[in-house]
């Protein structure tokens, strides 16, 4: 059973951050009568403190101001246990404190159930002892710069993470080994990846992880517990970092976070006030790029699955509508190779009835009815997927889960999206069937949502994102109608202040989603925002889209291993893992695509140059052929190679 929460404990709001030359002390400052917390910055241990220490003229510290902890990252792998004690203050507080070991000393670890289960695929061992070489401490903190006020959800104040900076402590690198000291930089250097994640809100009174719906069904013993214990475990963004510190029972300091969206307005309509706010929840379970990260676990888990709740307040009523969106639920890769648009590659296709009905038997717990809509392409390689995705749901359909397809670009083409009218005729039925979650003036329940449309393209960004807002448009509509505030003939287009503000809230939101998966703003967001497509729009995806393969191929490696760090996905090795590059032999140890294209630049460039003095001696013809065969050489290496010439995850595990 678990304890409950002391309800004069709550999470302190502001604190200040003391930096001392061996420790830090965490002091709280919102007036609360809790103790300090103190960690050391020679081994990482942690302890509650009353009062600062003294501060001497020879030992000044730093002072900074943070607004709450996140958690602790432990990783391990090889034969080196480490552990990131990663103390996140709102924007946010870090430290981490590592161990390896190596030579003759034996040492038990004490492991877990659940710590040895991470571990077994990827350490072969067969007993808890390691031979013990040294001892290596490193501490990082992140503290938090600004904090930045978005809004509120049920009342309560919603707030974003709008800077971070990391702040390492190398006390005991001086006495490390020299490649010891090159894991450290690299380490850190994904780090400072990982300070530049967006899209993280919090809030210190409401579980923003719970729809309206679930946080109302909430039992009053539940409500009493601190929000960590409160929160859904798929949408707590730091989920894995908080493991180590609720062992230490520092409940006060722990602060959930949800990565994801937060966008809200107010509009008029007569003499009714209408408030209307739209969240997005991000799963951690499959977190990741938008090429390194596709299809879904083993375990049915899906890539850039995101819950979407609209929630509408008006005369003291509140109806919720919640969407979700994730990608098609098979084993299936999509791996950069410097092409634009790489092949979709399946893997283990005998398991893609498991893996699916994996997936919405989880959908069916969660949320009741399941209606997936999937929007790809009949032809090409996003057909074969799609083919291979319909197979597996014979085996899934039932009364409870439906599957639908919906040709997304075959009937609406890049330009008539208001033929999304056809898809919902198609689904008129559930929707009204299923219904959403209102409570009357007094907070009573009124209705209940019984079930959830899931939505999927290949990206689960752009296609998604429109059709969810249409569907998210037409339920507003409906909820307006029964609240007696629309009648039977009126629509959102009818309102022009609705109708713009709600534009733009679904464009933000399908931004942010797209931003944190692709590293751009989401295309034919010009249709979403204005209601049509626009020359600028056309313009800026195709510039969104040029962004897009340029960090595919050139950047997400590296995010990918920041976020697989962070979230707990990877557990890294000194000896093995962080220096596994300089052990690549052939092509691999030598693919550079800025080298390469550097190359072949030049020879063209000489080319061209001995090409135009022909005249003068017909020798420089050879000279042009020979520099033009060199760079067509050099190509010809490159595209056969692709892959090697991306920027990929050191830290990603194939599942082949």
């Amino acid at each position: 059973m678990m304890e409950k929460a002391d309800s004069s404990q709550k999470l302190y709001k502001r604190m200040r951050l003391w930096e001392f030359p061996d420790e830090y002390v965490v002091e709280p400052t919102d007036g609360s009568s809790g103790s300090c917390l103190e960690i050391s910055r020679v081994d990482g241990s942690m302890k509650l403190i009353d009062e600062i220490p003294h501060c001497s003229s020879l030992r000044v510290p730093k002072i900074r101001t943070i607004f709450g902890v996140i958690g602790i990252l432990k990783l391990l792998a090889g034969k080196s246990f480490y552990e990131v004690f990663r103390l996140e203050s709102l924007h946010r507080f870090l430290v981490l404190h590592q161990y390896a070991y190596g030579r003759k000393t034996r040492l038990t670890l004490k492991v877990t159930k659940k710590f040895y289960h991470a571990i077994k695929n990827l350490l072969p061992f067969s007993y808890r002892t390691y031979t013990r070489e040294e001892q290596i401490n490193r501490i990082w903190y992140v503290a938090e710069k600004q904090r930045e006020s978005v809004g509120s959800y049920m009342g309560h104040p919603i707030f974003k993470v709008s800077s971070m900076k990391v702040f390492p402590c190398d006390h005991s690198l001086k006495n490390t080994p020299v490649g010891q000291k090159k894991m450290e930089a690299e380490f850190s250097a994904l780090l400072n990846v990982a300070e530049k994640t967006p899209g993280l809100y919090f809030s210190y009174d409401v579980n923003i992880t719970l729809s309206a719906q679930r946080l109302h069904d909430l039992g009053d013993e539940s409500k009493l517990l601190p929000l960590w214990r409160q929160a859904d475990p798929r949408f707590l963004w730091n989920n894995y970092m908080m493991e180590v510190l609720i062992d230490h029972k520092l409940d006060p300091f722990l602060l959930p976070v949800v990565q994801g969206s937060f966008h809200n307005f107010q509009a008029a309509i007569g003499k009714d006030i209408v408030d209307v706010t739209l969240i997005a929840r991000r799963c951690n379970r499959r977190t990741g790029t938008r090429m390194w990260r596709r299809g879904a676990d083993t375990d049915g888990f899906v890539a850039n699955f995101v819950e979407s709740e609209q929630i509408i307040q008006l005369n003291g009523c509140t109806a919720s509508f919640v969407q979700v969106r994730g990608s098609i639920p098979l084993l299936w890769d999509q791996i950069v190779d410097l092409t634009y648009k790489p092949k979709f590659e399946t893997v283990r296709l005998e398991e893609a009835p498991r893996v699916a009905e994996r997936h919405f038997l989880d959908l069916r717990k969660k949320y009741g009815n399941v209606l997936s809509v999937d929007l790809v392409n009949k032809h090409g390689g996003e057909g074969r997927l799609n083919e291979k995705f319909a197979n597996a749901m014979q085996h899934v359909s039932g009364d409870d889960v439906r599957y639908l397809h919906f040709d997304f670009h075959h009937i609406c083409g890049h330009v008539h999206f208001e033929r999304l009218s056809i898809l919902y005729e198609q689904i008129e039925d559930f929707f009204i069937k299923n219904r959403y979650f209102l409570l009357n003036e007094k907070g009573e329940k009124v209705e209940v949502q019984l079930g959830v449309v899931r939505t999927n393209c290949i990206d689960c960004l752009d296609r998604t994102n429109v059709t969810q807002s249409m569907l998210g448009r037409r339920m507003l509509e409906f909820q307006l109608r029964r609240l007696g505030v629309f009648d039977a003939e009126e629509s959102v287009s009818t309102h022009p202040n609705l109708d713009e503000s709600f534009k733009i809230l679904w464009a933000n939101h399908g931004d942010d989603i797209s931003i944190q998966y692709s590293g751009t703003p989401a295309l034919k967001g010009d249709f979403v925002r204005y209601g049509k497509r626009t020359v600028q729009g056309i313009v800026n995806d195709g510039v969104n889209a040029l962004m897009r393969y340029y960090l595919n191929n050139f950047v997400d490696g590296t995010k990918q291993d920041a976020i697989d760090l962070m979230q707990g996905h990877y557990i890294m090795s000194v000896s093995r893992d962080m220096t596994a590059t300089s052990q690549k032999g052939g092509i691999e140890a030598i693919a550079s695509f800025p080298l390469a294209l550097g190359l072949i630049l030049t020879g063209l460039f000489f080319a061209t140059l001995s090409l135009g003095r022909v005249r003068h001696d017909v020798w420089n013809l050879l000279f042009s052929l020979i520099w033009a065969s060199i760079s067509l050489a050099i190509a010809a290496l490159v595209k056969a190679n692709g892959r090697m010439f991306c920027n990929r995850p050191r830290l990603h595990q194939s599942r082949r």
